[in-house]
Order: structure tokens, then sequence, then C-alpha cells
């Protein structure tokens, strides 16, 4: 298994400089930062310590996730943010239990007295209420819908037609899955205040596209 580390960025320079330094070199076997524009000086961090960085030709995640995944070289794929709300020392444990058989595997922020510390209570709403949408429409269980912290197949990605540049390919990845039938876990994880900058995800702009998402995956068989 070749696991490439895909990480997304946009002034995050202080994150950084706390987060991508806790990241061991063995949990991964390849890094691709993805870089949305940043003027805060993360891209020249990136540069001075080695890292494999490009700047995204389009706008929003949609964009950096297909550019960066068409860059990638292994055969499994986790999805990082180094703005402090994902704490790495959870990639192993992700990985672990990606080997026990599953095909994608998500830090829940929700699951087992996990706690997101960043959420106000627009995004908790809007969590809550996405995941439970989810959960009844298409029979699942999950718990965080919304999350994007996970490990998964590259193959599933063209097993499942994705298809969307939107900022809600994430969702579309996990819907499809979850109609195809195939294996996702969850494994619980804090979601801590992010460090610095600002905040990316805009609730109205997002929601939209999620609410979107779930109606267009539903009418689909």
């Amino acid at each position: 298994m070749k696991i490439s580390l895909i990480v997304f960025t946009l002034n995050e320079i202080d994150g950084m400089r706390a987060i991508m330094p806790r990241i061991k070199k063995e949990w991964y076997d390849e890094l691709i930062i993805v870089d949305g524009g940043s003027i805060d000086g993360t891209i020249e961090y990136a540069k001075e310590h080695g890292y494999n960085i490009f700047v995204q030709k389009g706008r929003d995640t949609g964009a950096a996730f297909w550019e960066s995944f068409e860059k990638v070289t292994g055969d499994t794929i986790i999805i990082f943010c180094p703005d402090g709300n994902s704490i790495p020392e959870k990639i192993p444990e992700m990985v672990e239990k990606y080997k026990e058989g599953y095909d994608m595997v998500t830090v829940s922020r929700y699951l087992d007295g996990a706690k997101s510390y960043d959420d106000d209570w627009i995004t908790a709403f809007g969590n809550r209420m996405f995941t439970g949408i989810i959960n009844c429409l298409f029979n699942a269980r999950v718990t965080d819908a919304l999350g994007i912290y996970r490990i998964f197949s590259k193959q599933i990605i063209y097993k499942l037609n994705i298809d969307t540049y939107t900022p809600s390919w994430g969702t579309q990845i996990l819907l499809r899955a979850i109609k195809r039938g195939l294996k996702i876990a969850e494994i619980p994880g804090d979601e801590p205040k992010r460090i610095g900058g600002k905040r990316k995800m805009r609730p109205v702009k997002n929601g939209f596209y999620e609410l979107k998402m779930i109606i267009s995956e539903g009418l689909i068989p």
C-alpha cells in the first residue's frame, strides 16, 4: 500500500508551522501540498522545508482535490488540512482501521465522545442536520457526513464515477460509496480550534452545495 497524503492550504502559515513538523515521514509515501494562492508565506514555508507544493489553477476545494488527485502516484489517499482542525497523530490510527478491509475511513468529530472545539452554532447545526438527512435518505449510520479528514482507495474515485468540481466533492464520494454498499468506517477524533488565519468555509454557500448534492444523489439510483 502506497499512501499519498494530500494537504490543502490557503493562507495557513501559522498552522503550517505548528502542524507540519508533527507529521512523521513514515506515515506516508508521498506528500502533495495543493495551495489556493496563499500570500502569507505558506508557499515559501513549504518550499523552504522541501515539501512538494503547487498552486491550483481552479477555485475552491473541488479544484484543489482534482488537481492534486491528478498528481497522485499512490493507491491510497489521505486528505488533510494543516489549519489545526485536524489532529495529525490520528493518521496512523486511521491507516490501521483502513487496513482492516474498509474502502474509506473518516475521522469523526462527533463519534464516541469526540468533540469539535471549532464549531459555532451555525456549523454545529449544519453538520448535524446534513448528517441526519443523509442517514435518513440513504439508510446510513454515519456521525460526521461532512468531515473530509479521510483515507480511501484511489480506485473508488473511478469506481464511483466521481464527477463534481464543487466544494461538495467529499459528500458525493460518501453518498455514492453508501449507495454502492462499500465498507465505510469512522474513528473518533476531536476537532481543535483552528490555528491562525480565517475559516475558508462559507456556511450559506457550502450549505447550498451540500443540499444540492444530497438531492441530486438521492434522485440517482
